[in-house]
């Protein structure tokens, strides 16, 4: 297949978490393969589903199944299984804004007037946030979308919750009592500059601090999938769904 993005090794780790197996009756996920080509290809090129390249099979079809297996957990399955590699030792923590395109507006408000769709309006005009927790190598280990004027710190607890590690590194957007206090309960150290602000000045382990460039390698990675450096999808949750198959593909890498 042109420009495929899975060698066979790669494929071979993830092929037994997808749904169906060739063998099964009517043969279904029979060409799961060229399915997932075609989702990574829309998440790296950033085509509408209608432009995708015919190789890939009807657009239409390809869309459903994508939506099926976003309601079925699946992209989020094949995320979490890869992410058991990890390098726990250090978590790194921060946030990044993606501009939401005038097409991502407009949703359908299936569950009342006040659906969370994590679109916000900001001096930047329509943005979504990503708050990422990335291991000691810089790989995804929990994504969280919200909109894009929510202040960095409100979801820095929720990141590492229940990730057991021995230290906690962000910039100084995440300087909070609580969090601190929270991330200290768990045994872990907290490495976050205090802000200019504070009258008593806490002392930062600069040594440590230098690798949290890795978090932000991680969001230059995220943004090569043009689907993700610009938002298209009025749903969060099929946003999500390209989101965890860029980690699942940055995984493998």
């Amino acid at each position: 297949m042109d420009r495929g993005m899975l060698n066979d090794a790669q494929w071979e780790r993830i092929e037994h978490l997808l749904p169906g197996k060739p063998t099964d009756k009517g043969g279904r996920a029979a060409d799961n393969r060229r399915f997932v080509e075609a989702v990574l290809y829309t998440a790296r090129v950033g085509n509408p589903w209608r432009d995708l390249p015919t190789r890939f099979g009807n657009w239409h079809s390809v869309y459903v199944r994508f939506a099926r297996w976003e309601t079925y957990g699946v992209w989020d399955r094949i995320a979490q299984a890869l992410r058991g590699e990890a390098d726990l030792e250090e978590l790194f923590i921060d946030s990044t804004i993606v501009r939401a395109h005038q097409h991502s507006a407009g949703a359908p408000q299936k569950n009342g007037p006040h659906q969370d769709q994590a679109i916000g309006r900001s001096r930047g005009g329509l943005t979504t946030k990503i708050h990422a927790c990335v291991d000691a190598l810089g790989n995804p280990i929990r994504l969280i979308l919200t909109a894009g004027q929510e202040a960095d710190v409100t979801q820095g607890a929720a990141l590492v919750a229940e990730i057991p590690t021995g230290a906690v590194i962000a910039d100084k957007g995440y300087d909070s009592d609580a969090l601190i206090e929270t991330i200290e309960a768990s045994g872990a150290q907290a490495i976050i500059p205090p802000r200019n602000n504070r009258t008593i000045q806490r002392e930062t382990d600069w040594h440590r601090y230098k690798a949290r460039n890795l978090v932000e390698r991680f969001f230059n990675r995220l943004k090569q999938f043009r689907r993700l450096a610009t938002r298209y999808d009025k749903l969060a949750s099929r946003f999500s769904a390209f989101l965890h198959l860029a980690c699942a593909y940055i995984w493998l890498l």
